[in-house]
């Protein structure tokens, strides 16, 4: 019972890790929208100690097929911390020289 519980954490953990690090960091012309209503709320329960909720974010996806580049929605998750005490840095889009760009989430 012990080993799923912690091969569960361990998939998390790199779930997390990709979803916050897999983004490029292109520049978009156009902010991304308002968060959605519920976008600020925990969703469940910590499934077990230690873990901490990531709010979600929009990420870019580029064109495709035809279609123009949109923004899309990442839901938040439970993760645990890679150390004692980091605090989880939400990931934000930075408004530059001619559009934005997106900052990844990180460990502090």
């Amino acid at each position: 019972m012990k080993n799923r519980f912690l091969a569960g954490v361990a998939l998390v953990m790199m779930l997390a890790a990709e979803g916050a690090t897999s983004v490029a960091s292109a520049l978009v012309r156009r902010g991304p929208p308002p968060p959605p209503p519920m976008a600020g709320r925990v969703i469940g329960r910590a499934p077990g100690p230690g873990f901490v909720w990531t709010p979600g974010f929009y990420r870019w996806r580029g064109p495709r097929r035809g279609r123009s580049g949109r923004y899309v929605w990442t839901s938040g998750r439970w993760v645990v911390p890679p150390r004692p005490g980091a605090v989880w840095v939400a990931p934000r889009w930075r408004r530059s020289r001619g559009g934005y760009t997106f900052v990844a989430g990180r460990w502090r």
